[in-house]
């Protein structure tokens, strides 16, 4: 597949995201540990400390793909409900295979992040890792957090902001956009989808636009770069 989806905010981009992701499914854990370098891991370490500082009862992971997230949120919460939803059956699938090789009971389901088949305070926590920069519309995508939040409730965002001005930013931009498509295309033979990620990133809000956007919608919220400011963690709380 060469065609790829339009990135930013506020656009028609749903099926083709969806289509994108289910192409190249089977190679996205692979790559994720290649391009990273597996600091990844480390990232996701501390959005989760963050996701279960209040001991929440009740976890949605949304845009969970394929269930890292949600995985180690149930690892280090055992006794909390976990809930991970995406609307890629192919990578729900590779996450099923996950959490029964690890005997974690987590509830994999198909949904929307737009619109999200769960009533009003249904969560003491949402998150989502990785996954938010690829919304059709962000403000719909944190409205629904809003929504499905008990009030006192957490929602926490791991996303790749914009690289920063200065040499470090310069050097992470060429990396996205010449290095990172092509190790992606040689490992998973679809070069549109390691185009689309780096341009997504580059058109995605900086980390203090992205914390407006979720005062706006009632957040108290705080952020912290990680890594060279390459990942953030932004974390709102349902007032």
């Amino acid at each position: 597949m060469t065609n790829r989806p339009p990135v930013g905010d506020r656009q028609d981009k749903g099926a083709q995201v969806q289509a994108m992701f289910a192409s190249i499914a089977p190679r996205y854990d692979l790559l994720n540990r290649v391009l990273s370098l597996g600091v990844d891991r480390s990232w996701r370490r501390a959005a989760v400390t963050e996701a279960l500082a209040k001991s929440p009862a009740r976890i949605l992971d949304v845009a969970t793909g394929t269930g890292d997230f949600a995985l180690e949120l149930k690892t280090r919460a055992p006794h909390a409900q976990v809930v991970g939803s995406d609307f890629v059956p192919e990578m729900l699938e590779i996450a099923r295979g996950k959490a029964a090789a690890r005997q974690l009971d987590v509830h994999l389901e198909q949904g929307d992040a737009l619109s999200l088949p769960y009533p009003d305070g249904s969560f003491d926590v949402v998150t989502c890792s990785f996954g938010f920069r690829n919304f059709a519309d962000y403000t719909r995508g944190l409205a629904e957090m809003w929504r499905v939040l008990a009030p006192g409730g957490r929602a926490v965002i791991l996303e790749f902001p914009p690289p920063a001005p200065g040499l470090f930013g310069l050097l992470f931009r060429f990396y996205f956009r010449q290095v990172l498509p092509r190790i992606g295309a040689l490992v998973s033979g679809n070069g549109g989808a390691y185009t689309y990620l780096p341009e997504s990133v580059l058109a995605f809000p900086d980390p203090e636009r992205l914390a407006g956007l979720m005062r706006a919608t009632g957040f108290r919220t705080r952020y912290r770069l990680l890594t060279f400011g390459i990942a953030a963690i932004h974390v709102g709380d349902k007032t």
